[in-house]
């Protein structure tokens, strides 16, 4: 289960206990067992600073705090503080990332069986904008994104399964497996049959109401022209 550790105090000396912080990553580089930190500042008090630390499970966070550097940091930033800090210890029980979680719906609507395909704009901006390397050119805006879709969808009956997805800021990269059944016409090859399937990524960026607003695409086209007898496998 994941450990979250939030250390609060107060102190004057905020661009001190930074630069503590950074002495901290440094020396403990390849031992230290935190995934992510996060330092705030209170907006209504600048005295008052907010440490945010993510561990794997408590035991990984006990083992870093038996680091050395560990405990001599902790030392150095009481001394840097106006009153002695206070912690607390947190078992995480939810961590949605909503980001991902639209990708994810995404990959639901498109794949839908349903004849037509769903409304889109729960997920993406009006003026999406679209990179695909197997296009002459970028697509923009929703007409595009909905092309694009239908014209899959009416040359194959497909699901998507998401192998991976990172999140970082307003981004998020999902890696992909796509399986489906070859029923339409696709770019001038008429219907096989054929079960075929395709591996690839997206990167999607978003803006501040959670609505997707920019996508980058790699998959493996020619392996999918080869597998449809279109070109060489």
């Amino acid at each position: 289960m994941t450990f979250v550790q939030i250390i609060d105090c107060k102190t004057s000396r905020v661009d001190d206990l930074n630069r503590l912080m950074d002495q901290w990553v440094e020396q403990t580089e390849g031992r230290r067992t935190a995934v992510h930190s996060i330092v705030g500042k209170d907006r209504s008090d600048a005295s008052h600073v907010v440490e945010i630390v993510e561990f794997p499970s408590y035991d990984v966070a006990m083992r870093n705090s038996q680091l050395p550097e560990t405990d001599r940091i902790f030392r150095e930033m009481v001394a840097l503080c106006d009153e002695m800090p206070t912690f607390t210890d947190l078992d995480v029980v939810r961590d949605e990332a909503l980001y991902k979680a639209n990708v994810r719906r995404f990959f639901e609507l498109i794949s839908t069986s349903d004849e037509e395909l769903p409304p889109l704009d729960e997920v993406f901006a009006e003026g999406y904008h679209d990179h695909d390397p197997t296009n002459p050119q970028d697509a923009y805006g929703m007409d595009a994104l909905r092309r694009e879709a239908e014209m899959w969808r009416g040359a194959f009956d497909f699901a998507f399964t998401i192998e991976d997805q990172l999140a970082d800021g307003d981004r998020v990269c999902t890696r992909w497996t796509w399986n489906g059944t070859h029923v339409g016409d696709f770019m001038g090859i008429q219907p096989t049959g054929q079960k075929v399937s395709m591996t690839g990524t997206v990167i999607h960026r978003f803006r501040d109401d959670g609505k997707a607003v920019e996508g980058w695409w790699q998959y493996d086209l020619l392996g999918l022209m080869g597998q449809l007898g279109a070109v060489e496998a």
